[in-house]
């Protein structure tokens, strides 16, 4: 998914949930859940928007109109998030290798985003599972990247906890507290935008001074 459709959908989303969360409910709660365990959880699909959705979750569940609950939010998605990088340590335990060399998954898994992730958990060694956390895209290699590597899962899930409650935390708590300020909901798209781009910095560096490293070689 290109920065392009990210553009698309973060306006959409910020007008679809609300209508959502009013058609069905309490039953958000059951898409929330899915929506950020499968982004986690499934690395043929790491391009969801997880920081902007629990940005809006946030934001909403400080209204009074709306019946979201911080807590039952807090609680739920930190569960769907360790989870879902405990899933995702499983599937680069047992079949990452496969899939890695696999023709029809490579447009999914592509060779970039995987090198990407295992220069990141070479760099920062255990804690990469906790750091990878606030970074879309390695967010969802680094526990597929963990269990190719054959890391101890005893390890791997001690950062797991810490990255998945500090991550949801973090971004549920930025919505709640600021979500609603007047100047953020006039512009409210354009700053969950900002926070796409803000999370796909450190990324962005990495990959320019990987590049240069790679230059100066040649």
């Amino acid at each position: 998914m290109s920065m392009l459709m990210l553009t698309a959908l973060i306006p959409n989303l910020s007008q679809l949930l609300p209508q959502l969360i009013t058609q069905f409910g309490s039953l958000i709660y059951v898409g929330l859940f899915a929506l950020i365990f499968i982004e986690t959880g499934i690395v043929i699909l790491p391009f969801l928007p997880g920081d902007s959705l629990l940005f809006l979750c946030g934001s909403l569940a400080a209204m009074s109109n709306h019946s979201l609950n911080i807590w039952v939010l807090f609680i739920l998605l930190s569960v769907a998030a360790i989870l879902g990088d405990s899933l995702n340590f499983e599937i680069g335990e047992h079949f990452g290798t496969r899939l890695v060399h696999s023709p029809k998954l490579s447009r999914f898994i592509k060779p970039k985003y995987l090198a990407r992730s295992q220069r990141f958990f070479e760099k920062h060694g255990k804690p990469a599972i906790f750091l990878g956390r606030f970074m879309p895209i390695i967010r969802t290699f680094i526990p597929f990247t963990a269990g190719v590597s054959q890391m101890h899962y005893r390890s791997f899930v001690t950062y797991n906890i810490l990255g998945g409650v500090t991550w949801v935390l973090v971004a549920l708590g930025a919505g709640y507290f600021f979500g609603n300020i007047a100047v953020v909901k006039t512009h409210f798209e354009l700053i969950m935008l900002a926070i796409i781009v803000i999370s796909l910095l450190p990324a962005a560096i990495m990959a320019l001074r990987n590049h240069g490293g790679e230059a100066d070689e040649d």
